[in-house]
């Protein structure tokens, strides 16, 4: 009996190859396919596969948050996150999430298809350089509140749009800027902003 199978990608180019490189697996068969995390779940519905394949980055809804929400509907579902993003922060948000597993899209393909069927059959995959990376880094050490200000200076808002977005004091955002800044070694905000947003912190 086949496994059947979700893909979420919003490249279509990488989401076909992918379907083409799992369709020639002789158990594997691709059902759907979709290009943005909102329409996850309406597909799953439909389709009822045993398990997903989702990117971390597409529009509507990332791929953690369509994990919690294809894991709500339909439970018995397992989810394969396969992304461009091998970054720690984002391994542990999609295990929170509910993931079985968890590889980055440079996987050969006999690998990503072992480790499909590890999935299904309950098992947790986890890229190991990743899983290494992420006992290094561990958990993000900044607050709700810095992770917040830091995430709406990303784009280079200045500190009074900031805290105007955030119903702050300009003192308060400048604060939590500096507390984060410090906490993530950067120069600059914007550079606080990308060390945090590669560690997955943001």
């Amino acid at each position: 009996m086949s496994i059947r199978l979700l893909l979420a990608d919003d490249q279509a180019l990488v989401r076909g190859a992918l379907a083409a490189l799992l369709d020639l697996e002789t158990d594997l068969n691709v059902v759907a396919e979709v290009g943005r995390g909102d329409e996850v779940v309406a597909a799953a519905i439909e389709h009822r596969p045993d398990v997903a394949l989702l990117d971390v980055e597409m529009p509507g809804l990332d791929g953690i948050a369509a994990t919690s929400a294809l894991l709500e509907a339909l439970p018995q579902t397992r989810v394969l996150i396969v992304t461009t993003f091998g970054r720690p922060g984002f391994l542990r948000k999609a295990m929170h999430a509910g993931a079985t597993g968890f590889v980055v899209k440079d996987t050969p393909a006999r690998q990503l298809a072992d480790a499909v069927r590890r999935v299904h059959a309950g098992l947790r995959v986890v890229d190991p350089t990743l899983a290494a990376d992420s006992l290094v880094t561990g958990e993000s050490p900044l607050t709700d509140r810095e992770t917040e200000v830091l995430r709406a200076a990303k784009a280079g808002a200045p500190v009074a749009a900031i805290a105007a977005e955030l119903f702050l004091s300009a003192g308060t955002v400048r604060n939590h800027l500096s507390s984060a800044m410090g906490k993530t070694g950067g120069a600059t905000r914007g550079e606080s902003a990308r060390i945090a947003e590669a560690n997955g912190w943001l």
